[in-house]
């Protein structure tokens, strides 16, 4: 892993494509991850950014932005009035290209730099998603910024298993994700487990169950439709889907998304999220309800079409 320090004259990345019905902005305190060479990493969309990556290999680089706490300081004013005349609040997405707590964080402390920015200049919204149980080291930070602005952690756990076959670990076990989403939720913060991208899952009702005590809603996002291409296509060209297959060969359709929202729907009720609109905090009432309200709208069967925000 090569790590280098560097500065940037910006920090907030205006929205397009997949986040801009989530939120206004997106900001990455780190270029690259850690994460990259992980099991989360073999399927990561932002590996096949060449504005990124610059020709290196996903999971061998991180920049860390040292001053990404003043540049957000400098354009919190002409952001956030840029998102409000847009009749859209100034909710921002940390982060969507890197991981914001990868082991690295405790000894450059950029994201925590940016959360204090934060509790001195707070967006109107601000969604944290993760993949690292290190995110309940920053409690001390996100629950005063949590009354300062609408915060939503999301936790990502896209199965049950900590290993598929031919695949690399994920940094963060499926246990410690879990401990520090239950952790965080005591503490009395939103917390959102993102099944993302939706992996084999080997006992969907104790998974669903154990969702629903460690968080307030779930999210599933399956790679077809998820990955920023037409079909999944940027994923098929990976390992992943046939380590998908090998253990459940249904689980590289879209299909199996619905299904498994079915499931979650039963221990969630009413608190079950679909693509980016469950990244959005829009709930689908039921997955019975989804498929029929897609139809009378016209959506390719299996495609979720946003719905009205609901609070939980």
């Amino acid at each position: 892993m090569i790590t280098e320090t560097t500065e940037v004259r910006s920090i907030l990345t205006r929205t397009t494509g997949y986040l801009r019905t989530v939120c206004s902005h997106s900001l990455q305190p780190y270029r690259g991850c850690p994460f990259g060479a992980s099991l989360c990493g073999v399927g990561c969309y932002v590996r096949h950014n060449v504005y990124v990556t610059q020709g290196r290999d996903w999971g061998s680089f991180l920049e860390v932005r040292a001053n990404a706490a003043e540049a957000y300081r400098k354009a919190f004013d002409r952001e956030r009035r840029w998102a409000r005349e847009r009749q859209e609040g100034f909710v921002i997405f940390l982060s969507s290209a890197t991981e914001p707590f990868p082991p690295g964080e405790a000894r450059h402390g950029v994201t925590r730099s940016v959360l204090s920015a934060m509790l001195d200049q707070p967006p109107d919204g601000l969604i944290v998603q993760t993949h690292s149980h290190h995110v309940a080291g920053a409690l001390d930070l996100l629950r005063p910024l949590a009354q300062r602005c609408d915060l939503r952690v999301h936790v990502s756990i896209e199965t049950d298993r900590d290993r598929l076959p031919g695949l690399p670990p994920p940094a963060s076990s499926v246990e410690r994700r879990f401990a520090a989403a239950a952790s965080l939720k005591g503490a009395g913060l939103r917390v959102v487990i993102t099944v993302s991208p939706l992996l084999p899952i080997a006992d969907p009702e104790a998974f669903f169950a154990r969702v629903a005590g460690a968080a307030d809603a779930v999210v599933l996002d399956h790679f077809i439709g998820g990955d920023g291409s037409a079909l999944g296509a940027r994923t098929l060209k990976t390992a992943l889907p046939t380590a998908m297959a090998a253990v459940a060969p249904g689980s590289i359709e879209l299909a199996y998304r619905d299904r498994m929202a079915a499931v979650a729907e039963r221990f969630l009720p009413g608190r079950v999220g679909v693509g980016p609109d469950g990244f959005a905090g829009r709930w689908v009432a039921s997955a019975q309800k989804t498929r029929r309200l897609d139809a009378e709208r016209g959506a390719p069967e299996g495609i979720a079409l946003p719905r009205e925000p609901a609070d939980f």
